[in-house]
C-alpha cells in the first residue's frame, strides 16, 4: 500500500526512525551493561594493600571491543538527538 499523502510519508519515516533509535539504544544498553559486568568481573580479584600489583587483564579484548562499540552506539545516539532539535 502507498502513501496517500505527504503527512503519511513524514509519518512512516519518523516511525522508522524512532524504531531504529529504541533498536540503538536498546543494544547499547546491553553493550554498556555487559561492559560493566566485565569490569566488575576484573576488579574482584584484586585486593585494597599498599603493595605494587600488576594485573593481568583476562577480559582485555573483549573489553576493547565493547568500549568501542559503547563509543560508537553513543555517538550514533548524540547525532540522532542533534538532529531532532
Amino acid at each position: 500500500m502507498e502513501p496517500k499523502n505527504h503527512h503519511e510519508i513524514l509519518l512512516k519515516e519518523l516511525l522508522k526512525v524512532m524504531s531504529n533509535r529504541m533498536e540503538i539504544l536498546a543494544e547499547s544498553r546491553q553493550a554498556h551493561s555487559q561492559l560493566a559486568t566485565l569490569k566488575h568481573q576484573e576488579s574482584v580479584g584484586v585486593q585494597a594493600g599498599t603493595e605494587t600489583v600488576t594485573i593481568e587483564p583476562r577480559y582485555g579484548n573483549e573489553m576493547t571491543y565493547l568500549t568501542n562499540k559503547c563509543a560508537q552506539l553513543d555517538m550514533i545516539l548524540e547525532a540522532m538527538d542533534a538532529s531532532e532539535d
